[in-house]
């Protein structure tokens, strides 16, 4: 069987981010920084490291910042050359590489997270795609999307990343439920958005992971809507399953819920204590920080 490679990634950035008001008024809250770099460019680091090289943004309006940071900062990259910063000049192009694309795409109307899936199918076209969320940082080696990707490399079918969720937390994420095909991997054979724990067909919750086939478009686009009155991506995974394989893949790292001020404040801490410039310094801070 030919191996398939993941050429393409879609990062739904179309929200408004209101749980970090006011700070989220005149910026996305995908430009929010986690020490030293904005959300959304962690997870086109992840996919950038997973192989993919076409970024496909799905934005809406007021999220110019997010083009502006992938694109060339001419007048930048001369003070910076000018002043001899040469490591940060570096820095500042390592952010679009020569090999990387990128296109965006509106979401003129915030209709769910299937829909702006959906909006970026002109630009996937016939071909497996992966789904990024930005509000999930995800820190793993081999980067989480990679890993995904080496499992869709080897079943030529839809993946999701799961991960064990509190009973009480079901309501926050799509379940999955399935047949265990090894200690990763579960064949998927329930899905369900949002679940009551009462009514929730186990505890393996979705993560802001996704790599799906193009099929999914024609589920997306012919289902009604769902929880919430929105056009819901895992109701449209849910048809897939009608005639396709999809598989939920529980992988190895670790996600922060940057979407919540606690996990954004939990991505803060841990990631700055692992940064190699402040992270010593950081460590003896907390160590000497008087805690009420």
């Amino acid at each position: 069987m030919q191996k398939v490679t993941l050429k393409k990634a879609v990062f739904p950035v179309a929200g408004l981010g209101t749980r970090f008001l006011p700070a989220t008024k005149a910026q996305p809250k995908e430009m929010l920084p986690v020490v030293d770099k904005p959300l959304i460019q962690y997870a086109v680091e992840e996919a950038y490291a997973a192989g993919i090289r076409h970024m496909i943004f799905v934005t809406g309006r007021n999220k110019r910042a997010i083009e502006d940071h992938f694109d060339t900062a001419y007048e930048l990259e001369t003070e910076l050359e000018a002043a001899g910063k040469h490591k940060l000049l570096e820095l500042v192009r390592s952010m679009n590489p020569g090999d990387m694309d990128f296109s965006y795409v509106r979401q003129p109307r915030s209709l769910g997270l299937g829909h702006a899936v959906l909006c970026a199918e002109h630009l996937v076209g016939n071909e497996p795609f992966a789904v990024l969320l930005a509000d999930d940082l995800m820190v793993g080696s081999p980067p989480v999307l990679a890993q995904m990707a080496e499992q869709f490399a080897q079943l030529h079918q839809s993946v999701l990343a799961v991960q064990e969720v509190p009973a009480e937390q079901t309501r926050r994420y799509g379940i999955v439920a399935g047949e265990t095909v090894n200690d990763k991997l579960i064949k998927v054979g329930t899905m369900v958005e949002k679940p009551a724990p009462e009514v929730a067909p186990s505890r393996m919750g979705v993560a802001g992971r996704y790599v799906l086939t193009p099929a999914v478009f024609r589920h997306i686009r012919n289902q009604s809507t769902g929880v919430g009155g929105e056009i819901q991506l895992t109701d449209g995974i849910a048809g897939l399953m009608n005639e396709e394989s999809v598989y939920a893949f529980q992988y190895s790292g670790k996600r922060y819920d940057c979407g919540s001020k606690e996990g954004f404040l939990e991505a803060t801490v841990e990631l700055a204590l692992a940064h190699p410039e402040v992270g010593e310094h950081f460590r003896n801070y907390l160590k000497n920080l008087q805690v009420a």
